[in-house]
Order: structure tokens, then C-alpha cells, then sequence
């Protein structure tokens, strides 16, 4: 079994940017994600200097994967720091059951709304667009894309693209864009040129 601290300080990732020192997301986590859909975006955006807070839905930190090899400590509950909700952005991991624990919670289901009505990004990869966002309308009129076989019957434009921005919604499809994924947050939160920086810094 593999345990991973993630509230460690984001200076300490190699690439860093300055521009991004207001920019903040929250990692929403739960027993059952996928693990490199959490943990790519976590890593790349810390690169950038974007501020990263995870959170565990549940009332441990400790979170368990989808395989079970591999528990990630998070740095906050989630219900500890909800009101808090000074993000620029929430990024949601797929992973089955980890998007149905994601969905079943209420708590991220008001969080994710209040985001998206603020304008805020809602970012979400793999099974979560479906089962998370579908649910609450975030997809309704909207360009996505989702593991694919899951957009059957879904509200909105479904795109056989590894990723999809449309607004302030970000989707993708799998743990093999999660690359892409992140690097289009990081493009959205800063600039072309941070998302390209850290792009070229990981051989993506």
C-alpha cells in the first residue's frame, strides 16, 4: 500500500509561475477515484504555481483509490472548508465508485453549483461529467466529452475529443488525457503560455 501526503507546499514542484499566485482549485476526493485523473491535475497545477487544496468528502483524509494500492492523505475535509469557497476552480476525478461517492454527497453538489453560477471552472474527466454534472443540468446546452459509451441519452453536445471547453466547463475523457486535462485548466486559469510551459516541462 502506497500513502501520499498531498497538502504539501506547491513551491516545491519545480516550475513555478508567478502570474498564478491568486489562482486557486480544489481537488474534490473520494474512496474510489481514479488515480491519475486526481493526482495529474494536483501535480501539473502546482507546477504552475496555482494554489491546490484537496479535499476528502468523507470525514477522513485518507482517501483510497480505485485499485486500493494506492491512499492519498488529503489536506482538508471538505465539510471543514465549503463556506470557505474562495476557488477559481474545482476539479472532479472520475473513477467508479469514486464519481457515484462524488455525486451521492451533497455537500460537493452545492459546492459544484455554487461554483458554476459563479462562473467559476468546473472541471470534471473520465465518468464524472456524466454521473456528477449531468445530474445537476451543468451539461444541459453544452459541448463535453466523457469515457466513452457513457454520453448516451446525456443532455448537451457530446465531442469525441480528449478534451472539451466550453465556458467555464471543462471536460475529458479518460486517465490517458488527464495530461491534456490538466493542461487546459492551466490555460484557462493563466495563459497559453503557462499551459505550454509546463506541456514542454513533461514531455506532454
Amino acid at each position: 500500500m502506497r500513502l501520499c501526503a498531498l497538502n504539501v507546499n506547491p513551491k516545491m514542484n519545480g516550475v513555478t509561475d508567478n502570474t498564478a499566485a491568486a489562482k486557486k482549485a480544489i481537488v474534490l476526493l473520494a474512496d474510489g477515484f481514479e488515480d491519475v485523473e486526481a493526482v495529474t491535475p494536483i501535480d501539473y497545477l502546482r507546477r504552475a504555481g496555482i494554489e491546490i487544496t484537496t479535499a476528502s468528502i468523507s470525514n477522513d483524509l485518507t482517501v483510497t483509490s480505485r485499485w486500493g494500492g494506492i491512499k492519498l492523505i488529503a489536506g482538508a475535509l471538505l465539510t471543514d472548508i465549503a463556506e470557505q469557497n474562495d476557488w477559481d476552480a474545482v476539479i472532479i476525478p472520475g473513477g467508479m465508485p469514486g464519481a457515484k461517492n462524488l455525486a451521492a454527497s451533497d455537500t460537493v453538489n452545492t459546492l459544484i453549483k455554487e461554483m458554476a453560477a459563479a462562473g467559476k471552472l468546473v472541471c470534471a474527466i473520465c465518468a464524472a461529467p456524466v454521473v456528477v454534472l449531468a445530474p445537476l443540468g451543468l451539461l444541459d446546452g453544452k459541448r463535453f466529452t466523457c469515457y466513452p459509451g457513457m454520453e448516451e441519452k446525456m443532455p448537451g453536445i457530446w465531442l469525441n475529443s480528449n478534451v472539451v471547453v466550453d465556458g467555464n466547463i471543462i471536460t475529458s475523457r479518460s486517465a490517458g488525457t488527464a495530461g491534456s486535462f490538466a493542461v487546459a485548466i492551466i490555460e484557462k486559469l493563466i495563459d497559453k503560455a503557462a499551459a505550454e510551459k509546463i506541456a514542454e516541462a513533461v514531455l506532454l
